[in-house]
């Protein structure tokens, strides 16, 4: 007698695991097409017909998984790139030999990825009018707070900045790194920009580190 289960109890085990492979395959068509069109033209640019023909997928399909349409995978988009950003700031700012400078290597890194194109338009220009700037805030928050606040203690730990409260100066620099974010993505020179906006805000940092041993 064969070990093997009848035919239809094989189909009825691998079903659920077929249909969420496509359901994957289907958002991860939708959000890289869509991530594509979006940061050549930006959101107003792109068209949800243009978005599904591109990701060679039905309008149905498109509302089944994001039901609030366009702005609702925009979002997703939006996510995708801030996590992609985040672990490449964490990547540069964790080869650094201290606190100190893996604070200053992130801001430096953060800065840097502000320059990129893609995230000028999906992240800064793009995310806060289309998504509103509570829910913009609340995203940049989710993936930049905790590990600036991370930093920011380790760095007060070792006596390199003032002690105080790590999740106030999170917030603080956080805040004026989103404010430096925007001048560059909306700057005529963005390099140049950069180069200001980072040396404003290493002249905040240096204002919040305890005493140089002598």
């Amino acid at each position: 007698m064969s070990s093997h289960p009848p035919d239809n109890e094989t189909t009825a085990a691998e079903r659920p695991r077929t249909k969420a492979g496509q359901s994957e395959a289907t958002i991860a068509a939708l959000v890289r097409a869509a991530r594509e069109l979006f940061a050549a033209r930006g959101y107003a640019g792109v068209g949800t017909e243009e978005i599904v023909q591109a990701a060679g997928v039905t309008r149905g399909a498109l509302y089944h998984h994001f039901p609030g349409g366009k702005e609702q995978l925009f979002q997703a988009v939006l996510v995708q790139v801030s996590v992609e950003m985040t672990r490449e700031v964490m990547s540069k700012a964790g080869a650094a030999g201290d606190p100190w400078d893996e604070l200053v290597a992130g801001i430096d890194a953060f800065l840097d990825a502000c320059t990129n194109p893609e995230i000028q338009r999906i992240v800064l220009i793009d995310g806060p009018s289309v998504l509103g700037w509570d829910v913009w805030r609340a995203i940049d928050a989710e993936h930049g707070l905790g590990l600036l606040e991370q930093v920011v203690q380790a760095a007060i730990d070792a006596g390199q900045l003032l002690p105080q409260s790590a999740r106030a100066v999170a917030h603080v620099l956080l805040g004026a790194l989103d404010e430096a974010a925007m001048v560059v993505a909306r700057a005529d020179d963005p390099a140049a920009a950069r180069a200001e906006m980072g040396q404003t805000v290493r002249h905040l940092l240096e204002g919040l580190r305890g005493p140089k041993p002598s």
